[in-house]
């Protein structure tokens, strides 16, 4: 809320009583300090699932209603989150903005900078909790945990077959499509994916 001062508007805000931060809106300064607390006070309708803001709320809500609310003006792509979307974008711009102090990798997102990290630490920090398996980011433990669920989320459109990894959706669809991206060294026949 603004208040105006003889010429100038002056921005109120509301400071945080731990840490001083302060926010131009109340109910802002009221989802950092459930963040803070560890307060959800939202809960999903749907999954029970909690959050500390309307808008991590909003957000999640999507997983249930499917919506994809942004698009890519090139291709029509659509995407639950914003930040999926602009890093889709950058696919077609070429931009990789997000630089490795160690060995000068560029990437199209943060989240894929912060797990390329890992090859430099070592470090595995996203662990299965029945087998023990590790790995560098979330995705990839989230498509492991499949094995032991037997989840098999990614359908093909053509013959119904499912997978638990979209790489592999991706790869068995040259079946129906008869794309061969991937050309032998030696005598230039074309397979369907990768040969080691």
């Amino acid at each position: 809320m603004t208040e105006q001062q003889g010429i100038h508007i002056v921005e109120r805000t509301y400071p945080c009583d731990v840490c001083n931060k302060t926010f131009r809106k109340q109910d802002t300064l009221k989802v950092h300090e459930g963040v803070r607390t560890g307060e959800h006070p939202y809960s999903c309708d749907v999954c029970k699932k909690t959050f500390s803001g309307t808008s991590s709320l909003k957000k999640h809500q999507r997983v249930h209603t499917g919506e994809h609310p942004y698009r890519c003006d090139v291709c029509n792509k659509t995407f639950k989150q914003v930040e999926h979307q602009k890093a889709h974008q950058r696919l077609h711009t070429g931009e990789r903005p997000y630089r490795c102090e160690v060995c000068n990798k560029t990437f199209r997102d943060r989240r894929n900078l912060k797990a390329h990290r890992y090859v430099h630490t070592g470090e595995r920090p996203y662990q299965c909790e029945v087998c023990n398996k590790a790995y560098r980011d979330a995705l990839s433990l989230k498509v492991h945990q499949h094995v032991h669920t037997g989840e098999r989320p990614y359908r093909c459109d053509v013959c119904n077959k499912t997978f638990i990894d979209r790489r592999n959706l991706k790869v068995h669809q040259r079946v129906h499509t008869g794309e061969h991206p991937y050309p032998c060294d030696v005598c230039n026949k074309t397979f369907n994916k990768q040969v080691a």
